[in-house]
């Protein structure tokens, strides 16, 4: 039995996803009583390679939507060309000297980094590496024959695997690990006085501080102080222009709007949310999906977004709007509809896979024992 594994989390801080998985089974190692050491290798590697590539990320989400399509999608159709070459080679140096100051028992990326594989490939030293995969859609990038094991969000990213010919045992549907607290068991009674909001009313939770969001948030609230019925919660995150935007309506409607800056525990506005306008990101979808929180989707940006979006649309867990004027039209048939939230509600609780990070690090050292008996074993018949 392997007795307090050393574990090497790689990740990459393109969005928060990303690192946000990588921190949770961080956290949930230390908790087990595991070492764990986490690298933002790409960073460590090339930082201002990946700072002017971070740069053209967020602005994608703005006013290069169409650079970010053609980059997704370009990249998994020049997979198998020369250009490739140079993907495989990034942070090759830092990894070695990872794995010589680490020795770490097993591998995890929260990124796809085709270049932990292609060490095994070039070194032939082999040490258990795993993907666990932050989207409801899968990029060909992450998929490499020296990957030992596959942890999925969805049965369909399971599939789309199979079909490119990984076994069905290298796979396992988890779904995305998150936060413990949006797994806890919390009376709602007293969020409600927490937030001044009234458990009379539906609760409309607007994420707006992430990058791409939303436009015209100003606008859109304005329009829902006409509902009765309704209290919105903006939750602006660092984004202070938008909350200086907002404080004079929330002032002068206090029972009907209320403007937040960065909320620590965020998990306690999704469960006295009635419904919510976000990101489609991995993380933040799975999260919803754990307390149950039907999503109101705006305008995903093409790639990775775009294809969750669709899915948790397709399992009646969302709605997708493409136009402003769109969002306050949804907002009503919900108001007007609770027996479609309730349906939404039930949809979306039905796609959270529970105590993903426990069920995915036991599995990891089971597998990691696996190998390392195969490679003992094979050692030993080329002895004999």
């Amino acid at each position: 039995m392997m007795s307090n594994p050393k574990v090497l989390i790689l990740t990459a801080k393109y969005g928060n996803g990303h690192v946000q998985v990588a921190k949770t089974l961080q956290n949930r190692c230390q908790q087990l009583g595991m070492k764990v050491v986490v690298s933002d290798l790409y960073r460590e590697s090339h930082p201002v390679i990946t700072e002017v590539t971070k740069y053209l990320y967020l602005k994608s989400f703005s006013f290069g939507k169409e650079f970010y399509k053609w980059f997704y999608y370009g990249v998994d159709k020049m997979y198998n060309k020369r250009i490739m070459n140079i993907y495989y080679k990034m942070g090759n140096s830092r990894l070695h000297e990872l794995i010589v100051r680490e020795q770490p028992d097993f591998i995890i990326n929260t990124f796809p980094m085709i270049v932990v594989p292609e060490y095994r490939r070039r070194t032939g030293r082999v040490i258990p590496t795993f993907n666990v995969l932050t989207d409801f859609c899968l990029h060909k990038i992450w998929v490499h024959p020296d990957i030992d094991k596959y942890y999925v969000a969805s049965e369909e990213v399971k599939q789309k695997l199979l079909q490119l010919g990984i076994p069905s045992h290298d796979v396992l549907v988890t779904g995305i690990p998150i936060r413990a607290q949006f797994e806890q068991c919390i009376s709602t009674d007293s969020l409600y006085q927490k937030f001044d909001l009234s458990p009379d009313k539906k609760t409309l939770l607007i994420m707006a501080g992430a990058h791409g969001v939303l436009k015209n948030v100003k606008e859109l609230c304005e329009s829902f102080l006409h509902y009765d019925e309704l209290q919105t919660v903006v939750v602006c995150g660092k984004n202070q222009a938008l909350k200086e935007q907002l404080d004079p309506i929330a002032n002068s409607h206090p029972h009907k709007l209320k403007a937040l800056g960065f909320v620590e525990n965020v998990h306690e506005l999704f469960r006295i949310a009635t419904c919510m306008i976000t990101k489609p990101g991995g993380i933040t979808l799975s999260e919803a999906a754990a307390i149950g929180v039907p999503l109101i989707l705006y305008k995903p940006v093409p790639g990775q977004e775009k294809e969750n979006a669709e899915y948790f649309e397709r399992k009646g867990a969302a709605k997708i709007v493409s136009k402003m004027d769109e969002i306050e039209d949804i907002v009503a048939f919900l108001l007007q509809n609770p027996d479609e939230i309730q349906t939404m509600k039930s949809n979306i609780q039905a796609l959270h896979h529970g105590r993903a990070a426990d069920v995915i690090l036991q599995d990891m050292v089971n597998e990691s024992e696996r190998i390392q008996r195969q490679k003992e074993f094979m050692l030993t018949s080329v002895n004999l």
